[in-house]
């Protein structure tokens, strides 16, 4: 079967992209039977986790004291941190009880 490039619609932006026949024969290959609903951009911002409802809270790392965001609303009593300070923290050995 002959591919030839064809012009999609994107379903979040509304902009037009180009299916290409090396896409198309790769899709052929992996047995897809659909065609992309997406343009690159907005896959990529897809598959980058962009969930713009997502909110951000500023904190203060508990143990480094540096300002941070985190995605989650945080407890009082329960500490909070920075992206660093939480590796460290999962690499490290726990203490046995």
């Amino acid at each position: 079967m002959a591919f030839q490039d064809k012009t999609l619609t994107c379903m979040e932006c509304g902009q037009e992209f180009t299916f290409t026949v090396g896409e198309q024969e790769f899709f052929a290959q992996k047995g897809f039977t659909n065609e992309p609903k997406r343009c690159k951009a907005c896959k990529g911002r897809q598959r980058s986790g962009g969930n713009p409802s997502r909110e951000e809270h500023e904190v203060t790392c508990s143990q480094c004291g540096q300002r941070t965001t985190v995605p989650f609303k945080p407890v009082l009593d329960r500490p909070v941190y920075c992206k660093t300070c939480y590796q460290a923290r999962r690499t490290s050995p726990r203490p046995s009880a």
